[in-house]
């Protein structure tokens, strides 16, 4: 299977990056086939090895393909067969001992940042907030889960609020208490208790090292899924892109939803941002929800959900009347961050960081 020689843009190693993984999705190169040696792939393509060997790296990192010594790269994904336990599948992960925390955002720049926005906004900080959100902070919010996610909505789907528990309790009452929510097992013990205390029927579903077990997927009563395909806690265990797909395949039949809880994804170390299940849907049934917790704060407490156009009206209608529970001041600041470029610079450098350290 050639691969096109069509690469005019940069960077190159993600173009390479994206046919492949689109030749790999459409099975042009099924499972447990081999790529392209690097060298050849680089000859084919005009481009150095080094360029071949970083597109290769982002397939390993997002569980398309994987390097075994003496074979070379051969294909993991699955998409039409994903309700088989593949061969890697198994309870094979470590729990790590400890939830490493990240570095808190800088606080030079946070004070700076508030000081501007004092001096910029002081006549309306006092304001009470728009019920979903400030359209101003819903909007950068957009754009940056275009730039950085691949997920491409308005700031009309975003819903502001303070921290995922209370998105978690909105979600509950937007998709309805009757019905019957999978977790995975082990998750987040948050997730449980919320559950457990808003009376919801829930079903443990056990992960593997590759994602949520296929056979336990397959035979599920529940209708709702909360997942957290990027290392879900306290596993570490980050689903696979084949794993991805029977997710979202599970979520074909009408009334079925996905609640994907996009933790920690930020500080992947992969040189591109890890694919989201929002993303890849075309059933327009996934919940998407992130928080920046992690990322500037525990004691900044903003998170926000990204909901499926198909739920966007039923929200307004049935749940419109909630407050947000975030106050102005900090959603301004946060819009001020996200549209300078601190936020992500603040990312980037964690993430060098921690490529530097795992290259030591």
């Amino acid at each position: 299977m050639k691969v096109s020689t069509n690469i005019t843009k940069q960077p190159l190693y993600l173009k390479i990056y994206q046919q492949l993984r689109d030749n790999i999705v459409a099975e042009n190169y099924p499972y447990g086939s081999k790529l392209p040696s690097k060298r050849s792939l680089a000859e084919q393509m005009g481009v150095s090895t080094i360029t071949v060997e970083h597109a290769y790296k982002l397939l390993c990192d997002e569980g398309y393909v994987e390097a075994r010594e003496r074979c070379g790269f051969l294909v993991l994904f699955r998409k039409s067969d994903g309700f088989a336990l593949s061969p890697e599948s198994g309870n094979e992960y470590s729990i790590p001992q400890h939830h490493s925390p990240y570095p808190d955002f800088p606080l030079s720049v946070l004070n700076k940042t508030i000081r501007k926005v004092l001096a910029d906004y002081c006549d309306i900080l006092l304001e009470k907030s728009p019920n979903c959100g400030c359209p101003q902070l819903r909007e950068a919010i957009s754009h940056y889960l275009a730039r950085n996610r691949g997920i491409k909505v308005s700031g009309e789907q975003l819903i502001i609020g303070a921290g995922s528990e209370y998105l978690y309790r909105l979600i509950i009452e937007l998709l309805g208490r009757d019905l019957i929510y999978a977790i995975e097992a082990p998750s987040y013990k948050k997730i449980e208790q919320i559950y457990e205390a808003a009376g919801i029927t829930y079903e443990r579903l056990p992960l593997t090292n590759t994602g949520i077990d296929s056979k336990a997927l397959a035979n599920t009563n529940a209708l709702v899924l909360h997942t957290t395909p990027y290392r879900s806690y306290p596993t570490g265990v980050t689903a696979t892109a084949s794993k991805k797909y029977e997710y979202i395949r599970w979520s074909a039949p009408k009334n079925r939803y996905i609640i994907e809880d996009d933790f920690e994804s930020e500080f992947s170390i992969s040189a591109k941002p890890i694919e989201t299940l929002f993303a890849n849907s075309l059933h327009d049934n996934v919940i998407y929800l992130n928080t920046f917790s992690q990322t500037i704060s525990s004691s900044i407490r903003i998170g926000y959900m990204v909901l499926p156009l198909p739920l966007v009206e039923k929200f307004h209608q049935n749940l419109g009347f909630y407050s947000c529970t975030v106050p102005t001041l900090m959603q301004y600041v946060l819009t001020e961050l996200l549209n300078s470029g601190d936020f992500e610079r603040h990312i980037n450098r964690i993430r060098r960081k921690k490529r530097r350290e795992l290259s030591v």
